[in-house]
């Protein structure tokens, strides 16, 4: 006698819904994180001091790197669209280093009084841990 287990059709369209909620947010991660090490790699450090202010206390170098690695994470975010198998384990590690930054990030503007990088923070974290928690599951 052989059991069968059957999806059926309301918990499937709530993993459809689920999906496209997670691939969203994950596109919005990326979208923020790309543009973000795109400035911080190409805009003169005085454009990037006035935006942000944190970076007159920075090394330049410091800025330039933080960018290289925003884009390299922001593009783990995606891997999964070339191969969910290999994009997976990139994706998850991607998820972690963009929590730890962001959380880092928010902790240094909250200590220093600048309150709405502290939210953006806030709000990246809000986006970027239900992205990992949702695709921790196989």
């Amino acid at each position: 006698m052989t059991i069968s287990t059957f999806t059926t059709a309301p918990s499937r369209n709530r993993a459809a819904y689920a999906n496209i909620a997670l691939w969203t947010l994950q596109g919005w991660i990326a979208m923020f994180f790309i543009a973000a090490g795109y400035a911080k790699l190409t805009e003169p450090m005085t454009n990037l001091i006035n935006l942000m202010g944190w970076p007159a206390v920075a090394p330049e170098n410091m800025v330039r790197g933080l960018g290289v690695v925003e884009i390299v994470l922001a593009m783990g975010v995606l891997s999964p669209l070339i191969s969910w198998r290999a994009g997976r384990p990139l994706l998850l590690t991607a998820a972690v280093g963009l929590i730890v930054m962001e959380a880092a990030m928010m902790t240094i503007h909250a200590l220093s009084q600048d309150f709405g990088l502290a939210a953006v923070n806030a709000v990246l974290l809000a986006i970027t841990v239900p992205v990992l928690l949702g695709r921790r599951k196989a």
